[in-house]
């Protein structure tokens, strides 16, 4: 399963998805340093 979180800056995002990987036992990955524009 592939949960994405989206938002803008400083609104709680990664937070919010670190506390849903450890409540559904997934790991975190944070995609911010993989963008490129």
């Amino acid at each position: 399963m592939i949960v994405a979180i989206d938002g803008p800056a400083a609104s709680g995002k990664s937070t919010t998805a670190k506390m849903v990987a450890k409540k559904l036992e997934m790991t975190y990955l944070d995609t911010g340093p993989c963008i490129v524009l």
